[in-house]
């Protein structure tokens, strides 16, 4: 879980510091705005796994703020949860029926709620590892048929550069050591040459485009998207 982004939209500074430290603590990349506006615009731009949204906010409230996240494409899949001193049932299904994951009382005590948060994410991480097609933008990738569409146009490609594609693509945050690469792709026990694996890069990089793939000198690859 560690490495996972959130964003944390409050206007109570002392809330930002207290959940900052202990998901920091936690190993998660944490990012903060103090309105739904600015919420917005960070989380845009940094495209987070979980939002902690307060509920009574200047400027824009929570529940306006969940909505327009909901209609931006890139977020579908972000997790929100209103963190909120407000406990009426009201308040809570006006939190769900805006697009909201779960709805915490601000009463709860910093453990529960990394508690709560690890197995929300978890949870989220297992979901996504059983999804067997990988959109992004316009590469999908469909693991169940073996098949590659990029701008509308298919690919059949060999087994291997097929898993190699897809193993760059369950996570384009990441590079991918030459070392993992080898092991998930060729296993441990399969004795491969010295530049197997840039052959294989080179191959896609001819059928998905020269800038599809960036190559981290001495580290190992990335897809970028």
């Amino acid at each position: 879980m560690k490495g996972k982004k959130i964003l944390l939209i409050d206007d109570e500074q002392d809330i930002l510091e207290i959940l900052s430290y202990n998901l920091e603590k936690e190993g998660y990349q944490v990012f903060t705005a103090n309105n739904g506006n600015e919420g917005i615009v960070k989380a845009k731009e940094i495209i987070p796994d979980l939002i902690l949204l307060d509920v009574m906010m200047p400027e824009k409230d929570g529940i306006e703020t969940c909505q327009e996240m909901r209609q931006i494409k890139e977020l579908q899949k972000t997790l929100i949860v209103f963190l909120s001193a407000r406990s009426e049932e009201f308040s809570q299904l006006a939190g769900f029926d805006a697009g909201a994951n779960d709805y915490i009382v601000k009463i709860i005590k910093p453990k529960v709620l990394i508690s709560k948060v690890n197995a929300l994410l978890q949870l989220t991480t297992q979901v996504a590892e059983q999804s067997k097609l990988i959109e992004l933008g316009d590469l999908v990738i469909d693991k169940d048929n073996f098949k590659v569409t990029k701008n509308g146009e298919h690919f059949l490609l060999p087994k291997k550069e097929f898993d190699l594609l897809y193993l760059l693509a369950s996570n384009t945050q990441k590079v991918f050591k030459r070392e993992e690469i080898l092991d998930k792709v060729w296993g441990n026990d399969v004795i491969v040459g010295e530049r197997t694996i840039d052959v294989h890069i080179r191959r896609l990089r001819e059928k998905l485009g020269d800038n599809s793939i960036q190559t981290l000198k001495g580290i190992g690859y990335k897809l970028v998207v």
